[in-house]
C-alpha cells in the first residue's frame, strides 16, 4: 500500500496573499480544514507544507501555505498534486477503500474471465465509476454500486465484478 495518498491538485494561485486554488480529490472537502500538513512531490522524495488557512469556494478549496506569501511564490506550485500520510487520512468505514488503493486493481469478472486493471476513478455525484483498461488498451467504464462490485480482496490487490447487460455494448 502506498504511504502517502493524493488529496488534491494545485490549480493556480488565488489572490494577492500567497493563496492557492486547489481541486479537491476527495469526497469530503471540508476535511482540508483539519489537516495541518501536506506533501508535494519534490524530486526523489515528498515536500512537506503546512496549512495555515483552508477556505471552501466549492468545487475547488482555497488553501493557505505557510511561506508562500506572493502569488509569483506560490507560482511553482502550478498543476502539482498534494498528499497526505496514510496515517492522517481520514478514516474509512467497511466496505471504503482509497482511491490509491484501488487504481491499479486487478478487475476479474463473475465468471472469472480477466476484464484488465481499474486505470482511473471518477466522482459522478451518484456513485464512483471506475475505468477499467485491459492488456490490448481497449476500456470501459463500471459504475462503483454493489450490484456491480462482488468483492474486493486487497490481499490479493484483486476485484470481481458483475457487468450488468448491455454495459459493453
Amino acid at each position: 500500500m502506498k504511504d502517502y495518498l493524493k488529496v488534491g491538485t494545485i490549480t493556480q494561485p488565488f489572490g494577492i496573499k500567497g493563496e492557492m486554488k486547489v481541486y479537491p480529490h476527495t469526497d469530503d472537502p471540508s476535511r482540508f480544514k483539519k489537516i495541518k500538513k501536506v506533501y508535494i512531490p519534490d524530486k526523489e522524495s515528498y515536500k512537506e507544507m503546512e496549512i495555515e488557512s483552508a477556505k471552501m469556494a466549492l468545487p475547488l478549496v482555497i488553501l493557505k501555505f505557510k511561506g508562500i506569501e506572493t502569488p509569483e511564490a506560490g507560482r511553482e506550485y502550478r498543476q502539482k498534486d498534494i498528499y497526505v500520510c496514510r496515517e492522517d487520512a481520514a478514516p474509512l468505514k467497511e466496505g471504503e477503500y482509497y482511491f490509491a488503493d484501488i487504481v491499479g486493481m486487478e478487475v476479474v469478472d463473475d465468471t472469472g474471465l480477466k476484464r484488465g486493471r481499474i486505470t482511473d476513478i471518477f466522482r459522478t455525484g451518484a456513485n464512483d465509476v471506475y475505468e477499467i483498461t485491459s492488456d490490448d488498451g481497449s476500456s470501459f467504464l463500471l459504475p462503483a454500486i454493489k450490484p456491480c462490485i462482488l468483492n474486493v480482496d486487497m490481499d490479493k490487490n484483486l476485484m470481481t465484478v458483475h457487468i450488468l447487460e448491455g454495459l459493453l455494448d
